[in-house]
């Protein structure tokens, strides 16, 4: 289905890139006169060149590909958040005008049992001890661009895909939640564990919950801070599909192909959707300024708390 490679021409493309390797290496030659506007675009963006996502381009299944390859904590640090942002821009870049070629594109990970830890919580802790609100709160508000994104298919007739291999917990539960579709590992757990330290989801998880479970169990989830399974969240309609450990890219494949005959469909169903329960910007805005003055009140003891979870991500990668 995929290759080892970052760039992945499929059958039409074939013939008209005889050196589509060199997306990988760098190297950007003049343009040869058969190539197809695709694979130029390709040689001018930096889609295929950043740094915690690795993208994979398949014609086949007219899907993009993206799994998180994090350096070091697998959360939402500041390098990942910038590299989510070029994911998204370059895409509609790439293909916003190459008549519909692309109609899906899934985020996964590649770090091993998680998907996304969430927020940088040392980050947080220091901003926090310096009453550094300026950063907390650009960081809050880049999170919530991302999510409006992800919410809004990038503006484009695309459907989205969260593929949870393993953990999403704390603002990785929160990006993946954006997704038109989730397909989880069954080992994979989900959570919202920032009230165990005092603060709560900031950049997504209230509105989206609202909006898929309702607010009385949006409530819940948020204020118990407990861990669900992949089968629960599936239960609640959270997660789409529940499928063995290894099989989700797979699955995820042949969803698309039992899915793509009536692609236009289901990205009428979706707009739809959005627009009897829309999500803007500004609400998502709102709550992370109150999330960054909740944050700016945590006392000594939380920031321990805080400190120690930011430990434990640490640990993962040893």
């Amino acid at each position: 289905m995929i290759d080892s490679g970052r760039f992945h021409p499929g059958r039409d493309d074939a013939e008209d890139v005889s050196d589509a390797h060199l997306v990988d290496s760098g190297d950007r030659p003049p343009l040869a006169a058969a190539e197809t506007p695709l694979a130029a675009a390709f040689r001018q963006s930096t889609l295929f060149d950043l740094g915690q996502i690795d993208v994979r381009w398949d014609a086949d299944l007219a899907t993009l590909w993206a799994f998180m390859t994090p350096h070091e904590r697998p959360n939402s640090n500041m390098g990942l958040i910038r590299d989510t942002m070029a994911w998204q821009r370059e895409s509609r870049r790439v293909f916003g005008e190459k008549g519909g070629l692309l109609k899906y594109m899934v985020l996964g990970s590649r770090f091993p049992g998680v998907f996304n830890l969430g927020g940088d919580l040392e980050m947080f802790a220091e901003c926090i001890q310096r009453r550094d609100r300026d950063t907390l709160l650009k960081y809050g508000i880049a999170c919530c661009e991302i999510v409006d994104r992800i919410w809004h298919c990038n503006d484009m007739n695309i459907i989205n895909i969260g593929l949870a291999q393993g953990d999403a917990l704390g603002g990785g539960l929160e990006a993946l939640m954006c997704f038109d579709v989730i397909i989880a590992e069954r080992q994979a757990r989900f959570g919202l564990p920032e009230v165990l330290f005092g603060l709560f989801p900031g950049m997504g998880a209230y509105s989206i919950l609202s909006r898929k479970v309702g607010p009385v169990q949006a409530r819940r989830m948020i204020t118990d801070g407990r861990i669900y399974t992949a089968e629960e969240m599936c239960d609640m309609g959270v997660v789409t599909q529940v499928v063995d450990t290894g099989e989700g890219e797979a699955a995820t494949a042949a969803w698309i192909r039992d899915h793509r005959p009536h692609h236009a469909g289901y990205v009428g169903i979706n707009r739809a959707g959005r627009r009897v329960n829309p999500m803007t910007l500004d609400e998502l805005i709102d709550i992370v300024e109150t999330w960054t003055d909740t944050a700016l009140s945590l006392s000594d003891r939380d920031l321990r708390m805080m400190r120690r979870l930011a430990a434990a991500q640490t640990k993962l990668r040893h």
